[in-house]
């Protein structure tokens, strides 16, 4: 598999923030969208058992399948060795592709990006959290309505810009308060530094 890189951190967003995870971080994706921050040119090729004999090093047992878009490469037989370790399997996906290994996962993070990619059309059969990335000036919640989830978290988008970045952020509270059934979501690993 092409892997971008292998860390332990603290999930920084969503519905397990503050969770001690070990983070697989897959190169490529079926989407292109300007915010990413994945560097898909750069990876090392790993094999199943490679993958496993990395993470076990660490005392988690929640491992985050992220990206990238971790549904070009995950297999059942990935997913099942992941199991056999006993590992609490997260799945992140932008939710376009409906793999046969995601039946394993404990915990499914579906983030659309229908703003940046038009051809970007839900396939999952469940989601446990949707997470909607959200820009001010593009994001039209009316496209995430139809969207079944357990559990939804809006996000503000860190544009790399103050004014930009604080009129997502408002635009999160506002959304929310009017939106109950809605959380916000921060980047937590931006705010307390760490990767």
């Amino acid at each position: 598999m092409r892997i971008n890189e292998i860390f332990y951190s603290i999930q920084g967003e969503g519905a397990y923030t503050g969770t001690p995870c070990v983070f697989i971080r897959f190169a490529g994706c079926n989407l292109k969208c300007p915010f990413c921050d994945t560097k898909h040119e750069s990876y090392k090729e790993y094999t199943d058992e490679e993958i496993i004999q990395e993470i076990i090093k660490y005392p988690t047992k929640h491992v985050v399948l992220t990206g990238g878009e971790p549904t070009l490469q995950i297999t059942e037989k990935f997913m099942l060795m992941l199991c056999e370790e006993g590992k609490y399997i997260h799945v992140e996906t932008n939710g376009t592709r409906n793999n046969k290994a995601l039946s394993f996962a404990n915990w499914i993070t579906c983030s659309p990006k229908f703003e940046y990619c038009n051809q970007a059309n839900i396939a999952l059969e469940h989601i446990d959290e949707l997470k909607v990335v959200f820009d001010a000036e593009k994001t039209c919640m009316d496209k995430y309505k139809r969207i079944i989830a357990d559990n939804y978290y809006l996000q503000p988008c860190d544009l790399k810009d103050k004014e930009k970045t604080e009129n997502n952020i408002k635009g999160v509270v506002n959304y929310c308060l009017s939106h109950p059934q809605w959380s916000i979501s921060l980047q937590t690993q931006k705010i307390i530094n760490v990767r």
